[in-house]
């Protein structure tokens, strides 16, 4: 029998806390990741038009720097996200066959990125670079999944796992609404590097709670974002979360919990540091 001790110490669960670039506008890395890790955060998930407008701006050696960087203030580089802002012509379901090869090329060069910088996870979303153009929605999302099994085995090869993101109507998409359509998705390609990720901001088009989607599509959530419905920094607009870090702890998530925010008005550091003292006044109230 487990003295009262140690079973609280078993049963406790400590997220992996992670924040997103493009909340430090105007910052580099050497500014950010100083500052994020006094607060806590151990993971910087980079949006690739953070550092470059193309990918091939940020030569070796830059990434060396920027991993050193990271290491040396007990950061790593938790992955990337907003894949596919920059270049403005990258789109991966167009009925333009060599616009969408392309487009799956700098993919995959973003898969290098990624892993170049530690990077283990990619979110897929961009959804205004994967929506239907003119075609219909069925046959973009037949696009995605020939493209995702293209870069599948590269990503692989690298350790590094594309999770495709669900992003709901209300955001002008039509290619992937439901982590069940995302689940789908995951289970046409067949591939180990190909899974999904849990994004509060996104469920308005789910037919289930957030705590539900968590535990029902559990084997494929590799990544997760935390957020007010409406995209504002969590705590902010009275969103309950305690269910959402419930359903993680009960499924013994132990990937990253990574705080990603779409209004910067309150300023970088006022998002930053109350978003971790809320993130973990939920997380220490369990």
């Amino acid at each position: 029998m487990l003295v009262p001790a140690v079973a609280a110490a078993r049963s406790k669960w400590t997220p992996h806390y992670s924040i997103c670039s493009e909340i430090f506008e105007g910052w580099n890395v050497e500014k950010t990741a100083p500052f994020i890790s006094k607060l806590g955060y151990r993971g910087l998930e980079i949006a690739p038009f953070w550092l470059a407008d193309h990918v091939d701006a940020v030569p070796p050696k830059r990434r060396t720097e920027i991993r050193r960087v990271l290491a040396d203030n007990g950061v790593v580089c938790s992955g990337l996200h907003w894949l596919l802002i920059t270049p403005k012509w990258l789109h991966v379901t167009t009925p333009d066959a060599k616009v969408r090869n392309d487009s799956w090329d700098y993919v995959r060069k973003l898969t290098d990125l990624c892993a170049d910088l530690g990077g283990k996870i990619m979110v897929f979303g961009s959804p205004k670079q994967r929506t239907s153009q003119g075609i219909p929605a069925k046959l973009a999302v037949n696009h995605l999944v020939e493209g995702m099994a293209r870069v599948a085995p590269h990503a692989g090869q690298r350790g590094v796992t594309i999770c495709m993101e669900p992003i709901p109507s209300n955001q002008s998409c039509d290619v992937v609404n439901t982590m069940q359509e995302a689940a789908e998705v995951v289970k046409r390609v067949g591939h180990r590097a190909i899974q999904s990720m849990f994004d509060v901001h996104n469920t308005s088009d789910e037919k289930e709670t957030a705590d539900r989607l968590i535990r029902k599509y559990s084997r494929i959530i590799r990544h997760v974002h935390i957020n007010e419905m409406d995209g504002s920094y969590p705590g902010t607009r009275g969103y309950d979360f305690k269910p959402v870090f419930s359903a993680l702890k009960e499924i013994g998530y132990r990937g990253w919990t990574s705080l990603e925010a779409f209004d910067f008005k309150p300023g970088t550091e006022k998002i930053a540091v109350e978003s971790m003292e809320f993130m973990r006044r939920v997380a220490d109230s369990m």
